[in-house]
């Protein structure tokens, strides 16, 4: 293929002219971009043979590597350009391009270049996940800065962009990350910092990008950390200056615990980290005011135009209009958002007209140029002129669009607007085209959103007290009746299935909320909105928050004082701290209140989640009899009521049950909660009870099963629990049943190597979701494992750990288990004293609690401890382990009393007692159907066989 010197082609009355790099149609310029008229060239030179994509992008862009929609992009502006002669262009599918018609050539050819090797993309599938942003149009003048940046990030862990506001931050961020995308081999996350005002919620807004599953008292940094892990991952984190401490304590966190994590950074002040490297963002290039005639050298000039092409495809500068270019893009210090809106002006009003108004406005910049100035205020008087040039209703429309921290939708704009849906919908789409308003694509429909400096400089505008209290009223009531869903029992479901439309305006409510809820807000209606969107936070995981906010509005909630609006607040708060300050006195009070208010207005949908929230908190203390009352209490409303509402009273009378030892009647109900809780709101369900019942009744239920002597059938329960909770990809459903099957079952039935595997995933996603109760259990199936391992003194202080933290959080369904192991392995190191003392407290809080299922396994493992004593008194430890033997077979609970009749025969034997140990395991032993491979029916089958 040649270059042709000095040469011109002809077809059609159209000429491509090489000598000037132009194309003309009849004689006239047509504007084309260098690279489009690059590949058009290309083609014309190959005499209608197909050209593929590999030689155009070797041809085009020699030694670099570009995306496919690069050339799509640039063969749609040669067809713009070719116009109504657009068919001559043809695409040639999976192989090419090719041009039409007889071109003649006026010239000779120039030696031929030599091909430039062949540039391929990745185009390999992949299973990574990204929501990096599409590019919307070329990036002019950053290839050498692209490339710098692309250099760095392979050398450093955190590179971070820096630069005034408007200089391109980024898009350049979000381009870099485009380039790095096909050789990335990992995941790629674009997260936005923008619409926050509370630096606390950094971590939040990573999560929730990163789609994250985390629950606990709060989502930190290092747990956000914690929870990535190992995986390989790009970072792009944006806007990070107005919560800079927050964010570098964010990517801090992320460098030091995640080594696959690579973060590209955007602020205007640095993080200050270790590790970091700073990249100042240069401005576009501007021509020196003695240097017009190489204007189009520069990516300033060359972004002005491009822009201004945008909006007028025959755009063609002369040099008279290089000149006032050059002159507006100097006065714009090469600030690439405000030569933008310089463009768009430009295509409306002429760009004389535009270099005059710049000079009238930015004072500050003629004559002696005063360049100390901050870069910013360059970029407020570029917002002033840009302002000032839009009729008043738009001027009006971006004030009212600049409280949405997050974007907006038609709907949103148009509530705030109090315009018609049609006059809104024209000044947004004026807006956009004048570069006011970005356009977003989204899944659930168009959206947009002001630039953050626009946002910033429209909202200052909008500090006329009267106007801005009208328009955050009527965002708060837009808000209201958007999330209205999550109120109605009805419409629940429906609202958690497309929780992605409602979490994109998490910023914006937040927003709504806080002005509402404030001295100069409305009280009133801001708890109608705090209670109306409850349970959309629980939904997401921000539990924490929806306390906050419910708290918040009870202080402001005026004349709904004692309305639907009081108890729904009161039922969210309550459930809020249960799960982040546990059984306080103040949640107590705050849930007794709720439940009054739900019997006053006969709310069953509230009763049902109230009564839950106060079971909850009462079996969690492990006050099993206040449990049991509001069981009944819910039992009783629950009848001829559906299905749900059946099975959940079964569920949560079977619990408390459990514990007090009637396991017969408690396997029977928790059997029959887990086989008859429908699946088909399961998801609305968890939200409004707290638990997923299915589940839970699977893991409760295995203390049953264990106790009454179906070891195999409790074994596949607790396998069938854990199967189940992975399929509700909830962090706390799955710790529920990973408790009961590590810390009751595996160590119950003596199975090491499956109470290691289930405790150390347990300890592992307790930690990683910040689930403290739960991390406490797994510490101490930690801590039970070493000491049967033969590392008792490692164990004790794994369960003292565990046990305090247990205390703290006042989780106590697990306390008098491993207080025992806890006297096991002291007895272990010879401490038999402090052993028999824990051996007494868990048999107190036992007895004092009504936890009577422990009691039997309380008794012969103080009998052990005893025994192990050379001094210890014979009738007192028998007869400890007779007590144990006949709880036990009160209880029904056959597997406790086998335990303790294994240590009694032993005892007896070991004590030249033989004769009287005869007869005692045996008629136990029959009683079994199954589960004769456990440890301890193996090991009373060996005590029978050796008694003869």
């Amino acid at each position: 293929m040649g270059q042709i010197e000095l040469g011109l082609f002809e077809c059609c009355g159209w000429e491509l002219d090489l000598a000037k790099r132009e194309l003309r149609a009849l004689g006239a310029p047509v504007p084309i971009g260098s690279r489009a008229f690059e590949i058009l060239e290309t083609l014309i030179v190959s005499a209608g043979e197909i050209v593929s994509k590999d030689e155009l992008m070797k041809r085009v862009w020699p030694g670099l590597v570009v995306e496919d929609n690069t050339i799509q992009v640039h063969i749609s502006a040669i067809r713009k350009a070719l116009g109504k002669d657009r068919n001559l262009l043809k695409t040639i599918s999976g192989r090419g391009y090719r041009i039409l018609g007889d071109w003649t050539c006026h010239g000779e050819p120039a030696n031929t270049r030599a091909p430039a090797p062949p540039m391929r993309l990745r185009s390999t599938e992949s299973s990574f996940f990204t929501n990096i942003p599409a590019s919307m149009s070329d990036l002019v003048g950053r290839q050498t800065t692209i490339a710098q940046v692309l250099n760095l990030i392979s050398a450093y862990r955190v590179v971070t962009l820096t630069g005034p506001g408007g200089i391109g931050k980024t898009v350049l961020a979000s381009e870099i990350a485009r380039h790095l995308l096909p050789s990335l081999n990992g995941d790629a996350f674009f997260v936005e910092l923008v619409s926050l005002s509370d630096p606390d919620l950094v971590p939040t807004t990573l999560a929730q990008t990163l789609d994250l599953h985390l629950q606990g008292d709060e989502i930190s940094a290092d747990l956000v950390a914690r929870a990535i892990g190992a995986r390989k991952m790009l970072l792009v984190i944006d806007n990070c200056e107005h919560v800079i401490d927050a964010a570098a304590a964010m990517v801090e966190a992320i460098v030091r615990a995640c080594r696959n994590v690579s973060v590209l950074a955007t602020s205007r002040e640095l993080l200050r980290i270790e590790g970091e490297f700073a990249y100042r963002v240069p401005p576009l290039e501007v021509p020196a005011s003695e240097d017009v005639g190489n204007a189009l050298e520069h990516s300033a000039v060359q972004l002005f135009i491009a822009r201004t092409r945008a909006l007028l495809w025959d755009f063609a500068p002369s040099q008279e209009k290089l000149s006032a270019i050059a002159a507006i893009c100097r006065h714009l210090d090469g600030i690439p958002l405000a030569i933008e809106f310089a463009a768009a002006r430009a295509a409306t009003l002429g760009i004389q007209q535009i270099a005059g108004r710049l000079d009238d406005r930015f004072v500050l910049l003629t004559g002696g140029r005063r360049t100390a100035l901050p870069r910013h205020q360059t970029l407020r008087a570029a917002l002033d002129w840009s302002y000032e040039l839009l009729p008043e209703t738009e001027r009006q429309l971006l004030r009212n669009l600049a409280i949405f921290p997050a974007g907006f939708t038609l709907d949103a704009a148009v509530a705030v607007s109090g315009e018609a849906e049609a006059e809104t919908a024209l000044g947004i789409s004026n807006l956009v085209s004048k570069s006011l308003v970005t356009f977003e694509g989204a899944e659930t429909g168009p959206r947009w959103r002001l630039l953050e400096t626009v946002r910033a400089y429209a909202l200052e505008k909008l500090g006329d007290r009267e106007h801005y209290q009208r328009t955050m009223r009527r965002l708060t009531k837009y808000f209201l009746s958007f999330f209205r869903p999550f109120s109605e029992e009805r419409h629940l479901q429906a609202a958690i299935e497309e929780i992605g439309r409602y979490r994109r305006e998490i910023d914006n409510v937040r927003a709504a909320l806080r002005w509402a809820l404030s001295p100069d807000g409305d009280g009133v209606l801001g708890a109608r909105l705090a209670a109306t969107t409850s349970d959309f936070w629980t939904a997401i995981s921000l539990v924490s928050e929806a306390g906050d906010w419910a708290q918040k509005a009870l202080e402001y909630i005026g004349e709904e004082s004692g309305s639907r609006t009081e108890m729904v607040l009161r039922c969210a708060l309550g459930f809020a701290l249960i799960y982040t300050q546990g059984m306080s006195h103040r949640g107590r009070e705050v849930l007794t209140g709720a439940l009054q208010l739900a019997k006053e207005f006969d709310d069953f949908d509230y009763q049902q989640r109230v009564t839950c929230a106060l079971w909850l908190f009462s079996a969690r203390s492990m006050e099993l009899e206040d449990a049991l009352a509001f069981a009944r209490e819910y039992e009783q409303v629950a009848k001829g009521r559906d299905l749900q509402s059946r099975a959940t009273a079964a569920w949560l009378v079977g619990i408390p049950q459990t514990y007090q030892a009637e396991h017969q009647e408690a396997g029977e109900r928790l059997e029959w909660a887990a086989r008859h809780f429908p699946f088909d709101n399961r998801r609305k369900d968890m939200l409004r009870l707290g638990a997923d019942v299915r589940t839970s009744s699977l893991a409760h239920n295995t203390v049953n099963l264990v106790s009454r002597g179906q070891l195999d059938t409790a074994v596949r329960t607790a396998e069938d629990s854990i199967r189940e909770a992975r399929e509700t990809r909830q962090p706390f459903v799955l710790c529920v049943a990973l408790a009961w099957a590590a810390a009751f079952v595996s160590l119950s039935l003596d199975e090491v190597h499956r109470a290691k595997e289930y405790g150390e995933e347990l300890l592992d996603h307790a930690f990683q979701h910040g689930l403290r109760p739960f991390h406490a259990v797994g510490l101490c199936v930690t801590g039970s494992l070493a000491s049967r391992a033969g590392k008792p003194r490692d164990g004790i202080d794994a369960l003292r750990s565990g046990l305090g933290d247990m205390r703290e959080a006042a989780y106590l369904l697990f306390y008098p288990f491993f207080l025992c192991e806890l006297a096991s392995a002291m007895q272990a190191t010879g401490r038999f004293d402090e052993g028999l003392q824990e051996i007494e407290n868990a048999f107190h809080f036992s007895k004092d609690k009504g936890y009577r299922w422990m009691v039997p396994e309380i008794l012969r493992r103080k009998g052990e401890i005893l025994a192990a004593q050379n001094t210890s008194d014979a009738f007192l430890v028998k007869n400890l382990f007779r007590q144990a033997m006949q709880q036990a077979s009160a209880q029904g609970g056959i597997y406790w009393q086998i335990a303790a009749g294994n240590s009694l025969v032993e005892f007896l034997d070991g004590n030249g007692e033989r004769g009287s140990a005869r007869g005692i395991l045996l008629p136990i032993y029959e009683q079994f159907t199954e589960g004769f491979s456990s440890a301890k029916l193996s090991r009373a089958k060996i005590l029978i066989e050796g008694l003869g």
